[in-house]
């Protein structure tokens, strides 16, 4: 085994904050809470998750959600686990996304969207869930051109899972790993990205078993539960749990706890620069921040 292959300890868990909502469409919990644009998640800036929610059916009045909105500096990625989501922005980008689909939004140099549950299934009502994670740009890229991806659930690779310690994999039946962004053991997502970072949506469906991932030298990782639970490092871990790992070492290994567990994986080189945040905007300076409000007001959006 070579040095740098492995194992990733970690770092801190960060146990289920308390929830709140976001416009009156998603009650969320800030997954990364005070970690939230720091260092030791970077490119990683923010995560909320919705847990499944039941709504009733809303056929008559607006929509649930969050009204025109802007952005600057960096992307927004929503996955739909249950329910649907409906984006529209001023570039002329709208779609629905349902079920195991994923929006990848650059900002970059601005963009103004606006985020509601969908209107089929505003009218139907039934169990909401989904999550959404923003991810840093590096100065390069903040004024960059605004981009949107919509990426279906059937353009999402979908491979087996590997037995700690071997070479063997499973069959999908007892586990899987969905590739949005980045490679898993040579598969390659669907997402394009501007700097290195894999984000893994992996379902544990039997217990007690051991899985192994293989994570790019020099990134941080976390790995958040969806539903369920895992052990990774001598932890337990349930829902809305994330285990932030130190840096160090090539190897995730997880134990499933229970059955059906749900996973985000999420790994990506740092982005060594200043990070200054407000609001909507993510830049590397104040006097940036006060541009990109500036600009806002204007209309240069």
């Amino acid at each position: 085994m070579a040095a740098t292959d492995t194992k990733k300890t970690v770092c801190e868990i960060a146990r289920k904050p308390p929830a709140h909502w976001v416009g009156d469409g998603f009650h969320v919990y800030p997954v990364f809470a005070d970690k939230a644009f720091t260092s030791e998640l970077s490119p990683f800036l923010m995560f909320d998750y919705a847990a499944p929610k039941d709504f009733p059916p809303n056929p008559t009045v607006s929509r649930r959600g969050v009204g025109s909105h802007p952005h600057r500096g960096f992307e927004t990625v929503t996955l739909a686990f249950q329910g649907e989501v409906e984006h529209g922005d001023n570039k002329g980008n709208s779609g629905v996304i349902g079920p195991g689909d994923c929006q990848w939004m650059t900002a970059g140099r601005g963009i103004v969207h606006e985020e509601f549950h969908s209107s089929t299934f505003a009218a139907k009502g039934g169990t909401f869930e989904f999550c959404q994670l923003w991810v840093n740009l590096p100065a390069s890229d903040k004024m960059g051109k605004p981009r949107y991806q919509s990426i279906l659930d059937g353009q999402i690779p979908r491979l087996p899972l590997r037995a700690a310690g071997t070479a063997e994999v499973s069959s999908l039946d007892a586990g899987y790993a969905r590739i949005i962004a980045g490679s898993l053991h040579g598969t390659k997502g669907a997402a394009k990205t501007h700097t290195p970072v894999n984000l893994w949506d992996v379902a544990l469906l039997d217990t007690t078993n051991e899985y192994e991932f293989d994570i790019d030298e020099g990134h941080n990782l976390v790995v958040f539960v969806r539903s369920g639970g895992v052990e990774i490092g001598g932890e337990v871990l349930g829902q809305a749990d994330v285990a932030i790992m130190n840096r160090g070492g090539t190897r995730l290994v997880v134990k499933t706890t229970q059955k059906d567990t749900r996973l985000l994986v999420l790994s990506g080189e740092p982005i060594d620069e200043p990070i200054a945040a407000r609001g909507p905007f993510v830049m590397n300076t104040q006097a940036e921040l006060a541009d990109a409000a500036r600009d806002y007001r204007m209309g240069r959006f």
